[in-house]
């Protein structure tokens, strides 16, 4: 099932919609690399340590230019009203989530849709990323030369690296538990968050918890990259995803450890599976 769009560039070389141009290519003609994970996993050092590898990859729209040029468009054109861009994040979330439900696979549809030209032929075309479950196993059959690889963190790890430290791919910090001040937040419901009790270890909340009691983040910024993390699990679960992939493309799967593995471990594994 496909939507009704016209024809349309989305970037150089790449473009959406019936007829195609000739000698362009569907992506399920197209070898194809997925990257798969949610936010604060790693994706984009990632890709920035493919790129210094050398290895031959066109990267494709992301899942926001996906999101505005192929599902709000695709919905607005069933409405029969004008395409046009969507900034509300509200509107966006109820296109998003009715063309979930006309199209099962969601993002990986909308991906299925896309075509290259002719001047990508015999090259490696890489998305970032899919996320979620129905996303995987829609990829899995509607992109058969798709190969996937997905990068996997802890919750609390997410939250760390959203919150702006540098050091890529680095585990929670012990900060010294004594000494606090006694003023400040005692735990998450105390920064309006009660819904995020269960989403950390205790040792990892109490060491975010430390560092907003002694200065080192403010608790605006923790309360927001929590949200970002609470927001993501409504939607996909990791584990559920992981599980997905493994049944539906086992031989097309690699899964990547990015606080076991450095950003050049990691792009230095997927460099060798994609050329082996």
């Amino acid at each position: 099932m496909t939507t009704l769009l016209p024809f349309q560039l989305i970037q150089p070389d790449v473009g959406a919609g019936s007829p195609l141009p000739d000698s362009w290519r569907p992506l399920a003609a197209c070898p194809l690399m997925i990257l798969v994970g949610v936010t604060g996993v790693g994706k984009s050092t990632v890709l920035a340590h493919l790129a210094e590898f050398g290895l031959d990859y066109a990267l494709l729209p992301d899942r926001r230019v996906l999101t505005d040029r192929l599902i709000i468009s695709a919905m607005q054109a069933q409405e029969g009203g004008p395409i046009q861009p969507v900034t509300d994040r509200g509107l966006r979330f109820d296109y998003t989530r009715r063309y979930r439900e006309q199209y099962r696979g969601g993002m990986a549809h909308a991906l299925a849709q896309v075509s290259a030209s002719p001047v990508l032929a015999g090259r490696l075309l890489l998305f970032d990323g899919l996320r979620g479950a129905n996303e995987v196993q829609h990829a899995a059959q509607a992109l058969p030369q798709a190969r996937f690889a997905m990068l996997e963190a802890p919750d609390a790890v997410r939250v760390q690296r959203l919150l702006g430290r540098r050091d890529a791919f680095d585990t929670i910090r012990v900060m010294p538990s004594g000494d606090l001040d006694a003023t400040g937040p005692q735990n998450l419901a105390d920064l309006g968050l009660p819904e995020a009790a269960g989403l950390l270890p205790e040792e990892d909340t109490a060491h975010l918890i430390g560092w907003v009691r002694q200065g080192a983040i403010s608790a605006d910024d923790l309360r927001a990259k929590l949200r970002i993390v609470l927001e993501e699990r409504r939607s996909y679960d990791p584990a559920a995803t992981r599980a997905a992939l493994e049944q539906a493309a086992p031989s097309r799967a690699l899964f990547l450890d990015t606080v076991a593995l450095s950003p050049s471990e990691v792009a230095t594994a997927i460099a060798g599976w994609l050329q082996a």
